[in-house]
């Protein structure tokens, strides 16, 4: 009888791996594991070295790693882990100079680059994405950027990936450092996304839709989902002006609701959104500015605005004065993440980014329907069509990464797509050898935190990993990491695991 099906992994991403991975259990005393071990990976308390389930995905010999094929006297001829040299964007809503953490990383990675202490530095992307296809930093390899190498080795990203996305990166991994408040927005699903598409390609460039993870390295404030009802209908009785918008019909039909099933709450609350968003120019604008002026007459008075959002408001109203999107906070949960803590934006739900700096991860696509807080395109109608009215309490938009059983330093954020999945890792100072253990999907690696040397097969020499550092590294290579930081390290890994 051959081995057991690998079902039997504890949870956490091996137990979603191994759902997927049915390969058996690597022998023991293969090459690369210590002696009576399943896993080089992390030593345990007094510097031994603790077996791992045999069906474990981080139970991956070293020596599977493979190596590059030998060109015409003796040189290597391929390398499947490299550094990359990231593409940032400069959006005008990015932090300012050195307090973006883009620009932190980017002065830590680089020493040569120059920080403008006046510019923005909105995005770091690290991904094959047209406009931000990363840079290949080793000479020993042909081609230039990470998207052309993968054209040309689509093998590095496993093969159900390769299978299942057409030979292309699934995701687009990136830090966002964000000052100003981006737009009110939502992604399609695939099924509108090739509508719009073929519809409309110059505002939907592609057929694919875009679910997003956040996932906050400083404390991060946005915008998510619907609120409960509840809280609508207060600021409905609180707040005259943004009552006046909606009107006193669906206004009472949303109060007559609360009490109602979940489809007339929906229903209800679809036909005050999109009153609100249908609103003419000169009503809203006109009802704005009442509100703005009297809650600041009310903020120098010193009374406590927080019934009305004032805070929020003001703050909105001062980046985008006179824009509907103002008015959004009535409707919206608004979101404070602590660093480490995520949400997910799934399709057709409402939301916006307002100051903080984070990792996302998506699918590609530039597929974005807007419909207040920006300059750019919008479009009312199919925003109000397409939106998820179910509305839940803000609590319930915070994703919680699940810890490793296997893996205590390795926290995974796995959303219910197959798009990507990112891991953070927090090694300890206590650690001064660590494994990146193999995985079958390529990955992204992100150094945030501390320094290390890195060695692996795929690569051939060594790579010195410092905060902003970024590495690409193949389905089913590993990476060992020699620690040289007395914080210990935190990185950022995202991959695809189907």
């Amino acid at each position: 009888m051959g081995p057991a099906p690998r079902l039997q992994v504890e949870p956490w991403w091996g137990a979603r791996v191994a759902r997927r991975h049915r390969a058996p259990p690597p022998a023991p005393g293969a090459a690369g594991f210590r002696q009576g071990t399943t896993s080089p990976s992390v030593p345990g308390p007094g510097g031994a070295w603790p077996p791992l389930h045999p069906g474990s995905p981080l139970a991956r010999p070293a020596g599977r790693c493979r190596l590059g094929k030998r060109a015409p006297g003796g040189a290597m001829a391929e390398l499947r882990v490299f550094p990359l040299s990231c593409v940032v964007q400069k959006y005008a809503w990015g932090k300012i100079g050195l307090d973006s953490e883009v620009a932190k990383l980017l002065a830590s990675s680089d020493p040569l680059a120059q920080i403008d202490p006046d510019k923005p530095y909105a995005e770091l992307w690290m991904g094959t994405h047209p406009r931000g296809d990363a840079v290949i930093l080793d000479n020993r390899i042909p081609q230039k950027t990470l998207g052309q190498w993968i054209g040309d080795n689509p093998g590095c990203l496993g093969s159900k990936v390769k299978e299942t996305f057409q030979g292309q990166l699934p995701f687009l991994f990136k830090v966002l450092s964000v000052n100003t408040a981006l737009s009110i927005q939502a992604h399609p699903n695939k099924e509108l996304a090739g509508k719009l598409h073929a519809q409309f390609p110059e505002h939907y460039p592609d057929a694919n839709h875009k679910p997003e993870m956040a996932i906050a390295l400083t404390p991060f404030q946005g915008m998510c989902g619907f609120r409960p009802v509840e809280e609508i209908v207060a600021f409905l009785q609180k707040v005259p002006e943004f009552r006046a918008l909606i009107g006193n019909v669906a206004a009472e039909q949303l109060e007559r609701s609360v009490c109602n099933d979940p489809r007339g709450v929906s229903a209800a609350l679809r036909i005050c959104f999109t009153r609100m968003m249908k609103s003419e120019k000169k009503v809203f604008v006109d009802q704005l500015n009442m509100l703005v002026k009297r809650i600041s007459q009310e903020v120098a008075a010193g009374k406590d605005t927080s019934g009305s959002s004032g805070k929020l408001l003001l703050q909105l109203h001062s980046q985008f004065p006179g824009d509907i999107g103002c008015f959004a906070i009535y409707f919206l949960n608004l979101v404070m993440l602590q660093p480490g803590e995520s949400m997910f934006l799934g399709a057709n739900e409402p939301h916006a980014y307002l100051y903080g700096d984070c990792i996302e991860c998506m699918a590609c696509s530039d597929n974005t329907v807007r419909a207040g807080l920006t300059p750019k395109f919008i479009d009312v109608l199919t925003l109000c069509e397409m939106l998820n009215y179910n509305p839940a309490p803000s609590s319930s938009k915070v994703f919680a990464p699940t810890q490793s059983r296997l893996d205590p330093c390795v926290y995974l954020y796995d959303p219910p797509v197959p798009d990507f999945t990112v891991m953070k890792i927090e090694i300890p100072s206590a650690i001064k050898l660590y494994l990146i253990s193999a995985i079958d999907s390529a990955s992204i690696l992100l150094v945030i935190q501390g320094t290390a040397v890195g060695t692996s097969t795929a690569a051939i020499s060594e790579m010195t990993l410092r905060r902003g550092s970024v590495i690409f590294i193949s389905a089913n290579e590993s990476v060992s990491l020699h620690l040289s930081s007395l914080d210990g390290m935190l990185l950022f890994r995202a991959c695809c695991l189907l």
